[in-house]
C-alpha cells in the first residue's frame, strides 16, 4: 500500500504510512498512520484517521500521541475529526495538523502532483502542516513550502521505494 504525504506544495509517495528522521542508517518514526478514514455504506463501521506522533513544539515541549490520544499531561490540545488530527499549543496556535484529503481535494492539487498520484495510486493522500521539531530538525510546513531547518522545498512530486525520512541534509526517499 502506498501513501502520499503532501507537505507544503510537495508530494512524497512512499510504500509506508510513516515518516522518520535521522541521518545515515539511523531512523526513528515521528509520525505513523495507524488507520485511514473510509466512508463505508450504511450499517458498516466507518474507520477514522488514527495516528501515532512523537514530536516537540518549537519551544521543545514533547508532543506524543498514541492512537490520537496524548500520552502525558502536557499543555497541548488535540482535536480529532474523522479525517483530521490537530494539535494546538495552550495559546491555541497550531503545532501540527494531519489531514487525509478526499479524492476531489487530492485531484485538485497541482498538476505535477496529480500526475504522480494517478501513476502511483496511493491508498491515501495525507496533508501535513504546522511548525514543530523532530530531534534537532525544525520542520515548517506551509501551504507553499516545506522547510527543514533552513532548507526549503517547493512544488516537487517524488516517489520512492523507501520510507520518507527527514535528515539534516534534507528529504530522503
Amino acid at each position: 500500500m502506498k501513501y502520499a504525504f503532501v507537505i507544503g506544495s510537495n508530494a512524497f509517495i512512499v510504500p509506508r504510512g510513516a515518516i522518520s528522521y535521522g541521518d545515515h542508517d539511523y531512523g526513528k518514526e515521528f509520525l505513523k498512520i495507524n488507520s485511514i478514514y473510509h466512508d463505508l455504506p450504511p450499517k458498516a463501521e466507518p474507520t477514522f484517521l488514527e495516528i501515532d506522533l512523537d514530536i516537540k513544539d518549537i519551544d521543545g515541549s514533547p508532543v506524543v500521541l498514541l492512537a490520537n490520544k496524548p500520552v502525558s499531561d502536557v499543555p497541548f490540545t488535540v482535536k480529532k475529526e474523522r479525517d483530521s488530527v490537530w494539535v494546538f499549543r495552550a495559546d491555541g496556535s497550531l503545532i501540527i495538523q494531519v489531514h487525509q484529503l478526499d479524492d476531489d481535494a487530492a485531484m485538485g492539487l497541482e498538476h505535477n502532483i496529480t500526475a504522480e498520484l494517478e501513476v502511483h495510486a496511493p491508498i491515501a493522500v495525507i496533508r501535513i502542516s504546522g511548525e514543530f521539531m523532530v530531534d534537532g530538525l525544525r520542520i515548517s510546513a506551509e501551504n507553499e513550502k516545506l522547510y527543514i531547518n533552513e532548507n526549503g522545498y517547493a512544488t516537487s512530486a517524488m516517489a520512492g521505494k523507501n520510507s520518507l525520512k527527514f535528515t539534516s541534509a534534507g528529504v530522503v526517499l
